[in-house]
Protein backbone atom coordinates (compact mmCIF):
# COMPACT_ATOMS: atom_id res chain seq x y z
CA UNK A 1 0.00 0.00 0.00
CA UNK A 2 1.21 3.05 -0.55
CA UNK A 3 0.70 6.03 2.06
CA UNK A 4 -0.10 9.80 1.36
CA UNK A 5 2.40 12.77 2.55
CA UNK A 6 -0.02 15.15 3.50
CA UNK A 7 -4.11 14.82 4.33
CA UNK A 8 -4.84 18.01 2.10
CA UNK A 9 -4.48 16.01 -1.02
CA UNK A 10 -7.64 15.72 -2.06
CA UNK A 11 -8.85 19.40 -1.68
CA UNK A 12 -5.70 20.73 -3.42
CA UNK A 13 -6.45 18.19 -6.67
CA UNK A 14 -10.03 19.84 -6.53
CA UNK A 15 -8.77 23.27 -6.33
CA UNK A 16 -6.92 22.30 -9.41
CA UNK A 17 -10.18 22.32 -11.11
CA UNK A 18 -11.14 25.87 -10.35
CA UNK A 19 -10.67 29.09 -10.42
CA UNK A 20 -10.91 31.42 -14.07
CA UNK A 21 -13.02 30.34 -16.64
CA UNK A 22 -11.50 31.45 -19.48
CA UNK A 23 -8.36 29.46 -19.58
CA UNK A 24 -7.99 29.50 -23.33
CA UNK A 25 -7.39 31.95 -26.26
CA UNK A 26 -9.02 29.51 -28.31
CA UNK A 27 -12.13 31.14 -30.81
CA UNK A 28 -15.51 30.77 -29.35
CA UNK A 29 -17.54 28.86 -31.98
CA UNK A 30 -20.75 31.27 -32.70
CA UNK A 31 -23.55 29.59 -31.44
CA UNK A 32 -25.97 30.50 -34.23
CA UNK A 33 -24.44 27.21 -35.24
CA UNK A 34 -25.98 24.85 -33.23
CA UNK A 35 -28.57 24.10 -30.71
CA UNK A 36 -28.69 22.68 -27.17
CA UNK A 37 -30.93 20.63 -26.02
CA UNK A 38 -31.62 19.43 -22.10
CA UNK A 39 -32.42 15.67 -22.34
CA UNK A 40 -32.22 15.14 -18.26
CA UNK A 41 -30.87 16.87 -15.47
CA UNK A 42 -31.15 16.41 -11.74
CA UNK A 43 -28.02 14.06 -11.93
CA UNK A 44 -25.63 13.68 -9.23
CA UNK A 45 -22.31 15.08 -11.01
CA UNK A 46 -22.49 12.71 -14.39
CA UNK A 47 -19.69 10.94 -15.15
CA UNK A 48 -20.11 8.96 -18.73
CA UNK A 49 -22.73 8.14 -20.77
CA UNK A 50 -23.35 5.06 -23.49
CA UNK A 51 -25.43 4.41 -25.67
CA UNK A 52 -26.93 1.20 -26.45
CA UNK A 53 -28.60 -0.71 -28.79
CA UNK A 54 -32.13 -0.28 -29.32
CA UNK A 55 -32.03 3.50 -28.10
CA UNK A 56 -30.95 2.72 -24.29
CA UNK A 57 -28.89 5.28 -22.67
CA UNK A 58 -27.00 4.90 -19.66
CA UNK A 59 -25.43 7.26 -17.05
CA UNK A 60 -22.68 6.90 -14.33
CA UNK A 61 -23.03 9.84 -11.49
CA UNK A 62 -20.10 10.09 -9.76
CA UNK A 63 -22.03 9.33 -6.58
CA UNK A 64 -22.32 5.72 -7.06
CA UNK A 65 -25.61 5.29 -9.28
CA UNK A 66 -25.94 3.66 -12.99
CA UNK A 67 -28.62 5.72 -13.97
CA UNK A 68 -31.10 4.82 -17.50
CA UNK A 69 -32.82 7.00 -20.00
CA UNK A 70 -35.20 5.36 -22.09
CA UNK A 71 -37.00 6.46 -25.12
CA UNK A 72 -36.03 9.78 -23.95
CA UNK A 73 -36.91 10.05 -20.73
CA UNK A 74 -34.55 9.58 -17.34
CA UNK A 75 -36.16 6.58 -15.48
CA UNK A 76 -36.97 6.80 -11.97
CA UNK A 77 -34.17 5.31 -9.36
CA UNK A 78 -31.26 3.60 -10.41
CA UNK A 79 -30.15 0.16 -11.96
CA UNK A 80 -29.31 -2.07 -9.68
CA UNK A 81 -26.11 -4.61 -9.28
CA UNK A 82 -23.31 -1.78 -9.56
CA UNK A 83 -20.32 -2.61 -7.08
CA UNK A 84 -20.16 -0.59 -4.10
CA UNK A 85 -18.04 2.36 -4.78
CA UNK A 86 -15.37 4.75 -2.80
CA UNK A 87 -17.52 8.24 -3.24
CA UNK A 88 -15.05 10.91 -1.18
CA UNK A 89 -12.52 13.53 -3.01
CA UNK A 90 -12.29 13.00 -6.60
CA UNK A 91 -13.30 9.46 -5.95
CA UNK A 92 -16.57 7.29 -7.00
CA UNK A 93 -18.01 5.70 -9.82
CA UNK A 94 -16.64 6.91 -13.42
CA UNK A 95 -16.95 5.16 -16.42
CA UNK A 96 -19.32 2.88 -18.66
CA UNK A 97 -18.60 0.69 -21.62
CA UNK A 98 -20.30 -1.63 -23.59
CA UNK A 99 -18.30 -4.46 -24.87
CA UNK A 100 -17.81 -4.93 -28.94
CA UNK A 101 -19.76 -7.62 -28.31
CA UNK A 102 -22.46 -5.75 -26.56
CA UNK A 103 -25.82 -6.87 -29.34
CA UNK A 104 -25.00 -10.27 -28.32
CA UNK A 105 -23.32 -10.51 -24.72
CA UNK A 106 -24.98 -7.56 -23.22
CA UNK A 107 -22.02 -6.91 -21.41
CA UNK A 108 -20.87 -3.73 -19.92
CA UNK A 109 -17.88 -2.55 -18.38
CA UNK A 110 -17.95 -0.14 -15.16
CA UNK A 111 -14.82 1.55 -13.71
CA UNK A 112 -14.98 2.76 -10.13
CA UNK A 113 -13.02 3.76 -6.88
CA UNK A 114 -12.59 0.76 -4.97
CA UNK A 115 -11.86 0.77 -1.04
CA UNK A 116 -11.78 2.76 1.51
CA UNK A 117 -10.12 6.27 3.23
CA UNK A 118 -6.87 4.05 4.15
CA UNK A 119 -6.62 1.54 0.92
CA UNK A 120 -8.43 2.48 -2.40
CA UNK A 121 -7.54 2.20 -6.02
CA UNK A 122 -9.10 2.41 -9.38
CA UNK A 123 -11.04 -0.74 -10.20
CA UNK A 124 -13.12 -2.40 -13.84
CA UNK A 125 -16.07 -4.29 -12.99
CA UNK A 126 -17.53 -6.45 -15.80
CA UNK A 127 -21.58 -7.32 -15.81
CA UNK A 128 -24.17 -8.19 -18.13
CA UNK A 129 -27.07 -5.57 -18.70
CA UNK A 130 -30.37 -7.13 -18.88
CA UNK A 131 -32.40 -4.08 -19.71
CA UNK A 132 -33.37 -3.65 -15.52
CA UNK A 133 -30.49 -4.47 -13.39
CA UNK A 134 -26.46 -5.73 -13.72
CA UNK A 135 -26.47 -9.47 -13.36
CA UNK A 136 -23.44 -11.89 -12.96
CA UNK A 137 -21.10 -9.16 -12.02
CA UNK A 138 -17.38 -9.74 -11.04
CA UNK A 139 -14.25 -7.27 -10.55
CA UNK A 140 -11.94 -8.40 -12.82
CA UNK A 141 -9.17 -5.77 -12.30
CA UNK A 142 -7.79 -3.52 -9.60
CA UNK A 143 -4.75 -0.95 -9.83
CA UNK A 144 -2.25 -1.62 -7.80
CA UNK A 145 -0.74 -0.68 -5.11
CA UNK A 146 -3.78 0.90 -3.45
CA UNK A 147 -3.33 4.31 -2.04
CA UNK A 148 -4.37 6.23 0.60
CA UNK A 149 -5.28 9.62 -1.53
CA UNK A 150 -8.40 10.05 -3.21
CA UNK A 151 -7.58 11.73 -5.68
CA UNK A 152 -6.24 11.51 -9.77
CA UNK A 153 -8.10 8.06 -10.23
CA UNK A 154 -7.99 8.52 -14.17
CA UNK A 155 -10.57 5.65 -15.11
CA UNK A 156 -11.34 6.30 -18.70
CA UNK A 157 -11.69 3.07 -21.18
CA UNK A 158 -11.50 2.75 -25.19
CA UNK A 159 -11.76 -0.56 -26.95
CA UNK A 160 -9.05 -0.96 -29.88
CA UNK A 161 -9.98 -3.12 -32.77
CA UNK A 162 -7.54 -6.64 -31.79
CA UNK A 163 -10.76 -6.68 -28.84
CA UNK A 164 -8.56 -5.56 -25.96
CA UNK A 165 -8.95 -2.45 -24.14
CA UNK A 166 -7.20 0.42 -22.43
CA UNK A 167 -7.73 1.72 -18.82
CA UNK A 168 -6.27 5.08 -17.54
CA UNK A 169 -4.95 4.83 -14.11
CA UNK A 170 -3.95 8.38 -12.28
CA UNK A 171 -0.85 8.81 -9.93
CA UNK A 172 -2.74 9.43 -6.68
CA UNK A 173 -1.32 12.88 -6.83
CA UNK A 174 0.81 12.32 -3.94
CA UNK A 175 3.33 9.54 -5.22
CA UNK A 176 4.18 11.31 -8.43
CA UNK A 177 7.58 9.58 -8.77
CA UNK A 178 5.97 6.03 -9.05
CA UNK A 179 4.72 7.23 -12.69
CA UNK A 180 8.21 6.92 -13.61
CA UNK A 181 8.02 2.71 -12.63
CA UNK A 182 6.28 0.58 -14.35
CA UNK A 183 6.67 -2.44 -11.03
CA UNK A 184 3.36 -0.65 -10.06
CA UNK A 185 0.09 0.74 -11.95
CA UNK A 186 0.52 4.78 -10.66
CA UNK A 187 0.14 6.84 -13.71
CA UNK A 188 -0.27 4.06 -16.20
CA UNK A 189 -2.21 3.34 -19.07
CA UNK A 190 -2.72 -0.32 -19.01
CA UNK A 191 -3.68 -2.71 -21.75
CA UNK A 192 -6.42 -5.46 -21.55
CA UNK A 193 -7.77 -8.36 -22.82
CA UNK A 194 -12.02 -8.98 -22.39
CA UNK A 195 -11.42 -10.84 -18.96
CA UNK A 196 -8.92 -7.85 -17.69
CA UNK A 197 -5.33 -10.42 -18.24
CA UNK A 198 -3.02 -8.60 -19.95
CA UNK A 199 -2.10 -9.64 -23.58
CA UNK A 200 1.14 -11.28 -24.07
CA UNK A 201 2.30 -8.62 -26.77
CA UNK A 202 1.93 -5.90 -24.29
CA UNK A 203 5.12 -3.87 -24.22
CA UNK A 204 6.25 -5.19 -20.85
CA UNK A 205 5.10 -8.12 -20.68
CA UNK A 206 7.87 -10.40 -19.98
CA UNK A 207 9.06 -8.22 -17.47
CA UNK A 208 6.20 -9.88 -15.33
CA UNK A 209 4.22 -8.88 -12.50
CA UNK A 210 2.35 -5.31 -12.66
CA UNK A 211 4.36 -4.31 -15.18
CA UNK A 212 2.81 -6.86 -17.60
CA UNK A 213 -0.56 -4.93 -17.62
CA UNK A 214 1.86 -1.60 -18.67
CA UNK A 215 0.88 0.13 -22.55
CA UNK A 216 2.24 3.68 -21.88
CA UNK A 217 3.43 5.22 -18.23
CA UNK A 218 4.77 8.66 -17.14
CA UNK A 219 1.25 10.10 -17.03
CA UNK A 220 -0.04 12.32 -14.14
CA UNK A 221 -3.70 11.81 -14.42
CA UNK A 222 -5.25 10.85 -17.96
CA UNK A 223 -9.51 11.45 -18.00
CA UNK A 224 -9.55 11.21 -21.62
CA UNK A 225 -8.82 8.30 -24.15
CA UNK A 226 -10.40 7.55 -27.66
CA UNK A 227 -9.52 5.98 -31.09
CA UNK A 228 -9.35 7.29 -33.48
CA UNK A 229 -10.64 5.36 -35.86
CA UNK A 230 -9.94 7.41 -38.89
CA UNK A 231 -6.32 7.75 -38.53
CA UNK A 232 -5.92 4.46 -36.34
CA UNK A 233 -4.48 6.97 -33.55
CA UNK A 234 -4.87 6.27 -30.15
CA UNK A 235 -5.23 10.53 -28.31
CA UNK A 236 -5.30 10.67 -24.67
CA UNK A 237 -5.20 13.67 -22.49
CA UNK A 238 -3.97 14.55 -18.98
CA UNK A 239 -3.97 17.45 -16.29
CA UNK A 240 -1.29 19.10 -15.60
CA UNK A 241 -0.87 20.86 -11.93
CA UNK A 242 -0.53 24.48 -12.40
CA UNK A 243 -0.68 24.05 -16.62
CA UNK A 244 0.69 21.90 -18.33
CA UNK A 245 -2.28 20.24 -19.46
CA UNK A 246 -1.60 18.17 -22.25
CA UNK A 247 -2.93 16.11 -25.65
CA UNK A 248 -0.76 13.25 -26.10
CA UNK A 249 -1.00 10.57 -28.77
CA UNK A 250 -0.44 6.83 -27.63
CA UNK A 251 2.45 4.66 -28.41
CA UNK A 252 3.40 1.41 -26.65
CA UNK A 253 5.78 1.05 -24.64
CA UNK A 254 6.28 5.14 -24.64
CA UNK A 255 7.28 7.13 -21.33
CA UNK A 256 5.36 10.83 -21.06
CA UNK A 257 7.91 12.16 -18.77
CA UNK A 258 5.76 13.24 -15.39
CA UNK A 259 6.86 14.62 -12.99
CA UNK A 260 10.13 14.68 -14.83
CA UNK A 261 9.32 16.66 -17.85
CA UNK A 262 6.55 19.39 -17.42
CA UNK A 263 5.07 22.24 -18.23
CA UNK A 264 3.37 22.80 -15.13
CA UNK A 265 4.27 23.90 -11.73
CA UNK A 266 3.09 22.97 -8.59
CA UNK A 267 0.39 24.91 -6.59
CA UNK A 268 2.79 26.28 -4.04
CA UNK A 269 4.31 28.01 -6.95
CA UNK A 270 7.27 25.84 -6.57
CA UNK A 271 9.15 24.48 -10.00
CA UNK A 272 8.48 20.67 -10.22
CA UNK A 273 11.11 20.06 -12.78
CA UNK A 274 13.81 22.17 -14.45
CA UNK A 275 13.04 20.10 -17.71
CA UNK A 276 10.15 21.23 -19.94
CA UNK A 277 11.51 19.67 -23.35
CA UNK A 278 10.36 16.41 -23.75
CA UNK A 279 12.22 15.50 -26.95
CA UNK A 280 15.54 16.37 -25.28
CA UNK A 281 15.12 14.29 -22.16
CA UNK A 282 13.88 10.97 -24.40
CA UNK A 283 10.09 11.39 -23.75
CA UNK A 284 7.30 11.52 -25.88
CA UNK A 285 6.45 15.29 -26.34
CA UNK A 286 2.94 16.10 -26.11
CA UNK A 287 0.81 17.40 -29.39
CA UNK A 288 -0.48 19.84 -27.52
CA UNK A 289 -0.76 21.67 -24.06
CA UNK A 290 -2.91 24.22 -22.11
CA UNK A 291 -1.13 26.73 -19.57
CA UNK A 292 -2.87 28.05 -17.70
CA UNK A 293 -4.60 24.21 -17.08
CA UNK A 294 -7.78 24.02 -18.54
CA UNK A 295 -8.49 20.60 -16.96
CA UNK A 296 -9.45 18.44 -19.53
CA UNK A 297 -11.70 15.99 -18.27
CA UNK A 298 -13.28 14.27 -21.51
CA UNK A 299 -12.36 13.40 -24.67
CA UNK A 300 -13.89 11.80 -28.15
CA UNK A 301 -12.80 11.83 -31.49
CA UNK A 302 -15.80 12.44 -33.67
CA UNK A 303 -16.59 10.11 -36.38
CA UNK A 304 -20.12 11.05 -37.18
CA UNK A 305 -21.56 13.12 -40.39
CA UNK A 306 -24.28 15.37 -38.66
CA UNK A 307 -21.63 18.38 -38.02
CA UNK A 308 -20.32 17.42 -41.65
CA UNK A 309 -17.37 20.37 -41.37
CA UNK A 310 -16.09 18.91 -38.01
CA UNK A 311 -15.81 15.16 -38.90
CA UNK A 312 -12.33 13.54 -37.71
CA UNK A 313 -11.60 16.03 -35.25
CA UNK A 314 -11.44 16.13 -31.78
CA UNK A 315 -13.34 17.13 -29.03
CA UNK A 316 -12.37 18.01 -25.21
CA UNK A 317 -14.94 18.68 -22.28
CA UNK A 318 -12.91 20.83 -19.58
CA UNK A 319 -13.76 21.42 -15.99
CA UNK A 320 -11.86 25.01 -15.32
CA UNK A 321 -11.98 26.21 -18.63
CA UNK A 322 -15.76 25.46 -18.58
CA UNK A 323 -16.14 24.80 -22.66
CA UNK A 324 -16.45 21.91 -25.14
CA UNK A 325 -13.04 22.60 -27.46
CA UNK A 326 -13.01 21.64 -30.89
CA UNK A 327 -9.44 20.40 -31.92
CA UNK A 328 -8.82 20.49 -35.58
CA UNK A 329 -6.77 17.99 -37.24
CA UNK A 330 -5.64 16.85 -40.27
CA UNK A 331 -5.42 13.75 -42.72
CA UNK A 332 -2.57 12.80 -40.85
CA UNK A 333 -3.42 13.92 -37.25
CA UNK A 334 -1.47 16.77 -36.85
CA UNK A 335 -3.40 19.30 -34.90
CA UNK A 336 -3.79 22.74 -37.01
CA UNK A 337 -6.52 24.78 -35.20
CA UNK A 338 -8.66 25.23 -31.93
CA UNK A 339 -11.99 26.27 -30.91
CA UNK A 340 -14.32 26.33 -28.04
CA UNK A 341 -18.30 25.77 -27.79
CA UNK A 342 -19.12 28.15 -24.94
CA UNK A 343 -22.39 26.88 -22.89
CA UNK A 344 -25.52 28.89 -21.39
CA UNK A 345 -23.93 29.37 -17.84
CA UNK A 346 -20.75 28.37 -18.37
CA UNK A 347 -20.80 25.12 -16.25
CA UNK A 348 -17.71 22.75 -15.78
CA UNK A 349 -17.99 19.83 -18.06
CA UNK A 350 -17.33 16.29 -17.63
CA UNK A 351 -17.65 14.44 -20.57
CA UNK A 352 -18.71 14.05 -24.47
CA UNK A 353 -19.80 11.92 -26.34
CA UNK A 354 -21.11 10.72 -30.09
CA UNK A 355 -24.70 10.04 -30.45
CA UNK A 356 -25.83 7.21 -32.73
CA UNK A 357 -27.46 10.01 -34.94
CA UNK A 358 -23.99 12.29 -34.68
CA UNK A 359 -25.02 14.33 -32.54
CA UNK A 360 -22.74 15.91 -29.81
CA UNK A 361 -23.56 14.69 -26.07
CA UNK A 362 -22.11 16.64 -23.07
CA UNK A 363 -22.18 15.66 -19.19
CA UNK A 364 -21.97 18.85 -16.93
CA UNK A 365 -20.30 18.32 -13.46
CA UNK A 366 -22.74 19.75 -11.38
CA UNK A 367 -24.52 18.63 -8.12
CA UNK A 368 -27.62 19.04 -10.28
CA UNK A 369 -25.46 17.79 -13.48
CA UNK A 370 -27.74 17.84 -16.65
CA UNK A 371 -26.85 16.12 -20.19
CA UNK A 372 -27.52 18.12 -23.10
CA UNK A 373 -27.11 17.08 -26.65
CA UNK A 374 -25.91 19.56 -29.42
CA UNK A 375 -27.33 19.26 -32.76
CA UNK A 376 -26.97 22.21 -35.67
CA UNK A 377 -29.00 24.42 -36.21
CA UNK A 378 -31.84 24.89 -38.05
Amino acid sequence: MIRHAALAAGMLALAACSGPSDRSGAPAIDPAGYTVEVVAEGLSYPWDIAFLPGGDILVTERSGALRLIRNGVLQDGSVSGVPEVFFEGQGGLFEVEPAPDYPASRIVYLTYAHGDADENATALHRARFDGERLVEGETIFTAAPPRDTDAHYGGRMAFLPDGTFLLTLGDGFEYREQAQLRSNHLGTIVRLNADGSPPADNPFFDEGGLAAHVYSYGHRNVQGIAFDARRGIIWSHEHGPQGGDELNRIEAGANYGWPIVTEGVDYNGARISPFTDHQAEGFTAPVLGWTPSIAPSGLMAYQGGLFEAWTGDLFVTALAGTALHRIELDASGEVVGESRILLEGRPRLRQVAEGPDGALWVLTDEAEGRVLRLTPAR
